[in-house]
């Protein structure tokens, strides 16, 4: 295992950690944890690094636990459609692999390059296909993690020690770091499909939400329907995904759905892709109330982009935005949404002054959780919401 001393490209939402530890092992992540334990460090977890801005800034980082050197994929049971890899794997690597046997990991992750399998996990941002697929909770099937006292615990296939009364690999995905470390996680995987068919239209804002509607309960069977809506004074697109055998004849079904629009084999080059997330937020809402979400949305004068079938958006400001402005914005979107029932939750910002999740009724519990695990609050401390 390797430790250097942190620089400043090391900071966690600015805050600069004194050493960067390199494990390469389950149990070299255990000793580090173990030690800093003993020595009251704060440990903040890293993967790619692209998401580390995200959450609020941590109280104190100690010490930063590169995960980059964890990137073996430990097995392929390509007959079982199981695949167990490290944190550090890419997720690029992982569909490469994948892909050679003719499998995949349906988790769509919102950058082109340096998302890890523990990071994707640790923030569990919804894809364009968790509408057919699932999230990464759903195709999360066996996980091992480190806890803050150094104990390996493993849930899911081949248990050798579980915490008992908790499924981990619920309680791990989303929770930013701060209950311990994700070492490796085992996947469900799908079959690569046979074809896929996109079909892309331009549309208005107030014909969305019908159209929305009716290609969720679609016998054809999208796999993803997703919105591009970079200015709210302007049109939308709208994109959707058909996959597997006859895709081309249901894409030309759900073209005539929508009215309008043409049928292709390449992706759009903005699906599923955040391009600007120095300012991030995301809208969680039931579909029904798309066309409250999307008048809500068009006053914060942010670029939207996500699904409306799945009931989840994200918000991007494409200018420079200050905190006064940023927070009226997102107090005036959370307002309109949990009218909606839906919920708000601002994934990055660069201002402390910005209220980042709103009222969170499992807040009690979600705090006994971090008591449990992290007694010491030496995990990501303050990153998650009500400051876990």
């Amino acid at each position: 295992m390797t430790v250097r001393q942190a620089d400043a490209d090391d900071a966690v939402s600015g805050v600069r950690p004194r050493w960067v530890a390199l494990p390469e092992s389950v149990e070299e992540i255990a000793a580090v944890l173990r030690g800093c334990a003993e020595r009251d460090l704060a440990v903040v977890p890293a993967g790619g690094g692209t998401k580390l801005h995200w959450g609020r800034p941590p109280e104190r980082c100690d010490v930063l636990l590169d995960m980059c050197c964890m990137n073996e994929i430990i097995e392929h049971a390509a007959g079982d459609l199981v695949v167990r890899a490290q944190a550090g794997v890419t997720m690029d690597a992982l569909a490469a692999a994948l892909a050679d046997k003719g499998q995949e990991l349906a988790l769509d992750v919102p950058f082109s390059e340096g998302a890890t399998v523990g990071g994707t996990l640790a923030a569990a941002l919804p894809g364009p296909r968790a509408f057919r697929y699932g999230t990464a909770r759903d195709l999360l099937i066996g996980i091992t993690v480190v806890l803050p006292d150094g104990t390996i615990a493993k849930s899911g296939g081949k248990v050798v020690k579980n915490v008992a009364g908790y499924d981990l690999g619920k309680l791990f995905t989303g929770s930013y770091g701060t209950l311990g470390v994700i070492a490796e996680a085992t996947f469900r995987l799908h079959p690569l499909p046979a074809d896929r068919r996109w079909i892309t239209a331009r549309l208005d804002r107030a014909a969305l939400p019908p159209i929305a509607a009716a290609l969720a309960a679609s016998q054809a069977e999208p796999s993803a329907v997703e919105i591009d809506w970079p200015r709210p004074d302007g049109p939308l697109t709208l994109a959707v995904l058909v996959e597997g055998t006859a895709a081309e004849a249901r894409a030309e079904a759900l073209r005539q759905v929508i009215g309008a629009g043409t049928v292709g084999a390449e992706r759009p080059a903005w699906w599923g892709l955040i391009e600007r997330d120095d300012v991030l937020v995301e809208v969680r809402f039931p579909p029904s109330d798309t066309a409250a979400v999307l008048d809500a949305a068009a006053t914060t004068g942010m670029a939207l982009r996500g699904s409306p079938v799945s009931g989840r958006v994200l918000l991007e400001s494409w200018r420079a935005i200050e905190e006064e402005e940023l927070a009226a914005a997102v107090s005036g979107l959370r307002e309109r949404v949990e009218e909606a029932g839906g919920r708000v939750n601002v994934l990055a910002a660069p201002y402390a002054g910005v209220e980042r999740w709103g009222q969170v009724s499992g807040l009690p519990l979600m705090r006994r959780v971090k008591e449990r695990f992290d007694p010491g609050r030496m995990m990501s401390p303050g990153r998650f919401l009500g400051g876990i």
